[in-house]
């Protein structure tokens, strides 16, 4: 909106009002004014200003035809220069009209503020829309709309609607399913091969978007993105994410390895391309390289076939797994008994459906009454659905009870 000087009613006397009040002494007068109209506040009561020159002074003298006053400040009321300007009929309409004619026409910040947040609203709502459809990503979608990452990275509400827009685009399509070059996904999808590049405003909002779709932790670093990506499918090649395993057989390099009882490293290129036998027996998952190299140390070629997630399950994990799986291979799954590990084996479970391998409630209360004392437990509870009593008892007893701590027990089952 805007405010006009009202010249159909009533003149404004424009060369005498540049001489009185369009002086450089006076700018800072009219600036103030212009703020209160901008606010539609009133244009009563004073205006001080600090330090001022000798000329500011002597041009508020000849506006008021008076000395305003003496000390550190000059001080003008406002309903003063409006009698003047209505007296001398430079402006029969008073202060506003004047300020308006002198300086133009004026925005209020009120309409305006309205205008800009309906439209940052609009800007907002393709995620909203998404975390209807997905109701995994609402506490995302909330974030997102309150924490001013989008307003900081696309700068005004149109930008930030085509940024949500292409982040919408990319997340209903995940998860890539089998994995896919992360360029080649974002050619498919955004009609260019680096939109998802590092750096990026729609990668950054997308990497939260897709974390909170997974589960993946927070973390820094190139590896940590790559990593991240990788959760939900898309790759940035096809070498970096690997899997470790012991006892996997179906290439010659696995069954060399198999019958020396030694684990292997399986890239995703090697996955993708020449995988293992899928089989109809039970794979037993676990979470640390301690497991299986211990396993591979007790057991050796007699070991059942064991994985190794080495953390949050890598693109190679995951295709290994869901081959297995739809194999027909029965995945038992055990890792650390902390809020970490419980959302490791929560990420797993989205993905692939395991059966828990002494990971239950009661195995956790068992460790922990026998095991040696642990670490304090810290950090945010996870939620364990396959058995919603275990995060409850890690409330209860408050203690970490680690893969190598229940060693034993973990190896009696894989012969």
């Amino acid at each position: 909106m805007e405010l006009t000087t009202g010249s159909e009613r009533v003149p404004v006397d424009t060369v005498r009002l540049r001489s009185l009040l369009g002086a450089p002494e006076l700018a800072w007068l009219v600036e103030r004014v212009r703020r209160r109209l901008a606010a539609e506040e009133p244009l009563t009561g004073a205006v001080t200003l600090t330090r001022p020159t000798p000329d500011q002074r002597r041009g508020a003298e000849r506006l008021l035809g008076r000395a305003p006053g003496g000390g550190r400040s000059l001080t003008v009321r406002l309903e003063a220069v409006d009698a003047v300007l209505r007296r001398s009929g430079i402006s029969e309409d008073g202060l506003a009209a004047a300020v308006t004619a002198l300086t133009g026409p004026v925005t209020l910040l009120g309409p305006a503020r309205r205008a800009e947040e309906e439209a940052w609203r609009d800007a907002f709502a393709p995620i909203d829309e998404l975390s209807e459809e997905i109701p995994r990503l609402a506490p995302w979608a909330v974030r997102l709309r309150g924490d001013g990452l989008v307003r900081r990275l696309a700068g005004n509400p149109a930008a930030a609607r085509n940024l949500l827009l292409q982040a919408v685009t990319v997340l209903r399509a995940l998860p890539a399913d089998p994995a896919v070059s992360l360029p080649a996904f974002a050619a498919r999808f955004l009609d260019s091969s680096h939109a998802l590049d590092d750096g990026t405003p729609l990668a950054t909002v997308t990497l939260s978007g897709l974390r909170a779709m997974t589960g993946f932790p927070d973390g820094s670093g190139a590896q940590w993105r790559r990593d991240a990506w990788a959760s939900a499918g898309l790759l940035r090649d096809e070498l970096s994410s690997t899997v470790l395993v012991l006892n996997m057989r179906g290439t010659p390099a696995l069954d060399w390895m198999a019958d020396a009882g030694e684990p292997s490293v399986l890239t995703l290129r090697q996955l993708l391309r020449r995988p293992p036998d899928s089989t109809t027996g039970v794979i037993h998952v676990c979470e640390n390289p301690a497991v299986i190299a211990a396993a591979a140390d007790a057991h050796g070629r007699d070991c059942s076939p064991l994985v190794c997630l080495q953390g949050q399950p890598s693109a190679a994990a995951l295709a290994l797994l869901r081959r297995l799986h739809e194999g027909g291979a029965k995945v038992r799954y055990h890792g650390d008994f902390d809020w970490g590990g419980l959302r490791i084996a929560s990420a797993l479970l989205r993905r692939v459906p395991w059966r828990p391998w002494r990971f239950t409630a009661a195995d956790y209360r068992a460790a922990a009454l026998t095991a040696p004392a642990g670490p304090p437990l810290i950090g945010r509870p996870a939620e364990t659905p396959w058995d919603p009593e275990l995060s409850a008892a890690l409330v209860e007893f408050g203690v970490r009870v680690e893969e190598e701590t229940v060693l034993d027990h973990l190896l009696t089952d894989l012969v």
